[in-house]
């Protein structure tokens, strides 16, 4: 095995729970999450031998998580065979933590309501990013980041009151 697919291997362990956390946002379906999780690795595959910054690879894959997200939900993905991406080593399991943790399946379900920026921003925000990581992520000002995360908290907290 070359170094490049152990670095691309290594980074994918220590970063898995982005993917895991960017499709549960999007996709209700465990079958399309897990599909979006197999595209997303596919497009950080490819992307790889151009990462130039190894100082925010977690932003590099928040990007390209939240950009494969959103491309699956507005168009019709062609299908391709790929060589089959192996396991990841100590999968954490997320879908498992939600669905035991009452509270956070009830702000999980009032995300769902949010567009699909405000999703990409909610989840950021959640992960404590800084707006000025979320920016550069989403690809918006800092102001902007800013002005959404609010008129988003307002819309959760209408959904959770419902």
């Amino acid at each position: 095995m070359n170094s490049t697919k152990e670095d691309f291997l290594e980074i994918l362990a220590n970063y898995q729970g982005i993917l895991y956390k960017v499709s549960l946002v999007y996709f209700k379906n465990k079958f399309d999450r897990e599909d979006n999780i197999q595209e997303i690795i596919y497009q950080l595959w490819k992307s790889f031998p151009r990462l130039k910054n190894r100082n925010s690879i977690g932003s590099w894959i928040y990007a390209i998580s939240i950009n494969i997200s959103l491309s699956r939900i507005n168009k019709v993905a062609r299908i391709e065979y790929r060589e089959a991406i192996p396991e990841l080593p100590d999968k954490t399991d997320i879908e498992n933590e939600i669905s035991n943790n009452e509270s956070l399946q009830l702000l999980l379900n009032a995300i769902y309501k949010l567009n699909e920026i405000d999703k990409s921003i909610m989840l950021l925000y959640l992960e404590e990013k800084s707006y000025a990581e979320i920016a550069e992520i989403i690809g918006i000002s800092k102001s902007n980041v800013g002005v959404r995360i609010n008129r988003a908290k307002e819309e959760l907290t209408q959904n959770l009151k419902k």
